[in-house]
């Protein structure tokens, strides 16, 4: 009986221990998140009022890509890297990945590269909370740390906790979620969230005022949305892995890739309404939800699809999520039209759901709509993320993650 105690007092002890590790994993990544984030909307702000800083993306492509082969090492993988080392394929990310990655998507954002930032925020809460896993004398980590990581830069950069933590549970492997790290992900996603944004780095979120109720034609309509955003997401997924191959085989050199396309890139945004594509897309995704997506044209979603693409593919640095967010909140708003639905509320479900089949997940989006939107609207983002999901054909923008078999059987 006594052994059975301390047994179960260890088990409950190391469950503790965790829970409160992520706490000052939660403080640290949220604290990074909030200077890369502000910094990163600073510049934002300043190549808005000065579109011209565009035509120096070409340069500022060379100076990223000599960075990485000169300093980088094995870091230019980037989430890849990090997907790696969840598998357990690799051992460290190398701390020096933090100011390669800071440093090249200031710089891809500063000229206009249309990239995300996500993949910043996650790559950084990986490498640094991987690194306390690795100088803490647990037995068997696993890859506990590095979702604990992935989690916490998540969740500081976008405000949503809840989202970050199934994000990072789910993303790793396709169908499976990593429950030993449930724990230590929820509280240092909610450490980061709260620091970040203590930090005066502001999430986004918009209130919905649309009446929501489910009748066969509502329903009617949200299907046919879920199949829209799941075919736009996993389209986008798989052209991206494709112009990352056709590129990488005929340009090899990676300055000359990144010299090359960034001026073609630069030269588009230029002439597509002098940078309206440029950068986040946060401008679309605000375009979106004011006067009944009145601002947003019927083509944005598919530009900025295609000058994303071409941005990531060329080797600049980012992300790709909040793209993901304004191409599927300004399809969502060009969809409403047709369908007679309230645009503020399609593009929403776009938001959420276009990110979700590119990532090949199904929980976050399903929270991010929650978080961001209003959880009164949860049975939508459900229906329509679910739907999404099912209709990606097993995408995603993340080439190393890996598939359980029930999840591609159910496409079949």
């Amino acid at each position: 009986m006594r052994e059975r105690v301390e047994r179960v007092a260890r088990s409950y002890g190391s469950v503790a221990l965790l829970g409160a590790v992520g706490v000052p994993i939660g403080v640290a990544v949220g604290a990074v998140d909030a200077v890369f984030g502000r910094t990163l909307l600073a510049i934002g702000d300043l190549r808005a009022t000065h579109p011209a800083l565009i035509v120096c993306l070409p340069a500022a492509g060379a100076l990223i890509a000599w960075a990485y082969l000169r300093l980088g090492k094995n870091t230019g993988r980037g989430m890849g890297l990090v997907f790696d080392v969840g598998h357990g394929h690799e051992d460290a990310i190398p701390l020096r990945l933090v100011p390669l990655i800071m440093g090249g998507t200031w710089l891809t954002h500063l000229c206009g590269g249309s990239a995300g930032r996500e993949g910043v925020a996650v790559q950084i809460g990986a490498t640094l909370s991987h690194w306390v896993g690795q100088h803490l004398p647990l037995k068997n980590p696993g890859n506990t740390f590095l979702v604990v990581g992935m989690a916490a830069g998540f969740a500081g950069l976008f405000g949503t906790p809840l989202a970050a933590t199934l994000f990072a549970l789910e993303v790793l492997v396709a169908g499976r979620l990593e429950y030993r790290a449930l724990l230590p992900s929820l509280v240092a996603a909610l450490a980061a969230s709260t620091t970040s944004g203590a930090l005066g780095l502001a999430k986004f979120e918009v209130a919905l005022s649309a009446p929501l109720t489910l009748d066969a034609g509502t329903l009617a309509c949200l299907l046919v949305l879920g199949v829209a955003f799941g075919v736009v997401g996993g389209g986008f997924a798989w052209l991206l892995g494709g112009a990352k191959r056709i590129l990488g085989a005929r340009l090899e050199n990676p300055i000359v890739r990144i010299v090359s396309v960034g001026a073609a890139v630069a030269v588009c945004l230029l002439a597509l309404g002098q940078g309206r594509y440029a950068g986040l897309g946060t401008n679309l995704i605000a375009a979106s939800f004011a006067e009944e997506g009145s601002g947003v044209l019927a083509w944005d979603w598919l530009l900025k699809l295609a000058l994303t693409i071409a941005t990531l593919a060329a080797g600049f640095q980012g992300g790709e999520v909040t793209p993901l967010f304004a191409i599927g909140a300004t399809l969502g708003a060009t969809l409403a039209r047709p369908l007679g639905m309230d645009a503020g509320l399609v593009a929403a479900l776009g938001y959420a759901a276009v990110f979700g089949s590119a990532t090949n997940t199904l929980l976050a989006p399903i929270l991010i709509g929650g978080e961001v939107f209003g959880f009164a609207y949860l049975p939508a983002f459900f229906l329509v993320c679910s739907v999404a999901y099912l209709f990606n054909q097993d995408k995603s923008i993340y080439a190393l993650q890996e598939r359980m078999g029930s999840h591609v059987s159910v496409r079949k």
